[in-house]
């Protein structure tokens, strides 16, 4: 797989931190080599991110979702099918590394998977808050992706979850 060559004004995202934009790309010198630099702002917390070229991919960098895969994503959000492992530490693992891979679809998994288990008993603390995350950076990227506000965005999102009579996780149930 080739690195990703992104261009200033281009949106990306920065896993496990949601959607970002390219500011600017600079260069620095270190020892005797010349490192080249994406220096991006992350949109929901300002918070501005350093990342070298060679390590763009690594880091799982990429740009937003396209409407076609957004709209996979509510597809599989609305169908009946959830999966999670029963035993609570794979199953904390197994969405850790999912929510690591900076993937949508990989989230939407999250996020569908602890939403259908809050059904049937209560989250832990580190779940709840892992589905507060997967809640997070679904709207703001499929937001973005399509071109819509967040509020609306999220509306069509719990849609997708109702048709396999799921809740969307509201945020303020998420707290505490």
């Amino acid at each position: 797989m080739t690195t990703p060559h992104f261009s200033v004004g281009e949106k990306v995202v920065y896993p496990n931190h949601g959607v970002g934009i390219i500011e600017q790309i600079s260069s620095r010198t270190m020892g005797n080599s010349v490192q080249r630099f994406y220096l991006l702002r992350i949109r929901s917390s300002s918070l501005k991110v350093m990342v070298p070229f060679h390590n763009a991919e690594a880091v799982g960098l990429r740009r937003i979702v396209s409407e076609a895969e957004a709209n996979e994503i509510l597809d599989y959000l609305a169908d009946g099918k959830a999966e999670s492992s029963a035993d609570w530490k794979n199953r904390f693992k197994e969405n850790s590394e999912r929510m690591r891979t900076g993937s949508l679809l990989e989230v939407a998994m999250v996020l569908k998977g602890l939403v259908a288990l809050a059904t049937t008993k209560p989250l832990s603390f580190r779940e709840k808050k892992m589905l507060e995350r997967a809640r997070f950076l679904m709207i703001s990227e499929m937001a973005m992706a399509r071109g819509r506000a967040e509020e609306d965005e999220e509306e069509e999102l719990r849609e997708a979850l109702t048709k396999c009579n799921l809740r969307w996780p509201e945020a303020t149930n998420l707290e505490g």
